[in-house]
């Protein structure tokens, strides 16, 4: 496995071992011990969505004493993916960083707890799995609205093309 360290402290960029042939191909995505070597805890929490072209999901996270860190990656299809550092202190702390995640580059993204996560899915059918370091907690719940002004992040398709649900699009803008 290619593991590289992020810009962002904490935030890795996992490439797990495609083994291919004329079957197709086969890849480990999560093994508790390996992963641990590279301080990601266990996952006892996994989701999975599906979106069409244009869906932007986020900026979530879950507030202490719930924190989640998320280990994430595309099943079928692609997404720009952000993580947002909402880490108070932080040096960091509301910078964010992309990235290019899809079913093709087999990249897996390692979201520790303290940021906020969001992605946009730039194909039909795009089916995006999150591994969770945390159960989910209602009251834990937050989020960032998509459109910050403050973080003014370039969704690659555009605001045109954006399809944001009410909650999101109801969350307060980042005023860092």
């Amino acid at each position: 496995m290619n593991v590289q360290k992020g810009r962002l402290d904490g935030i890795l960029i996992l490439t797990p071992r495609v083994f291919a042939d004329e079957r197709g191909w086969f890849k480990e995505t999560y093994q508790a011990p390996r992963y641990a070597e590279f301080a990601i805890p266990a996952l006892p929490q996994h989701n999975v969505s599906l979106s069409k072209k244009g869906v932007i999901r986020g900026l979530h996270f879950q507030r202490e004493p719930h924190a989640q860190g998320k280990l994430v990656q595309v099943l079928s299809g692609s997404v720009w993916d952000v993580v947002v550092d909402i880490r108070e202190g932080s040096p960091t702390f509301g910078e964010w960083e992309s990235f290019e995640v899809s079913a093709a580059n087999h990249v897996q993204i390692w979201v520790p707890p303290g940021f906020a996560h969001g992605f946009q899915a730039c194909e039909d059918d795009t089916v995006f799995h999150y591994a969770c370091s945390a159960l989910y907690n209602p009251a834990a719940e937050g989020a960032l609205h998509v459109h910050s002004p403050r973080l003014a992040l370039p969704w690659p398709l555009g605001d045109a093309a954006a399809i944001v649900n009410m909650k999101d699009a109801a969350a307060p803008a980042f005023l860092g």
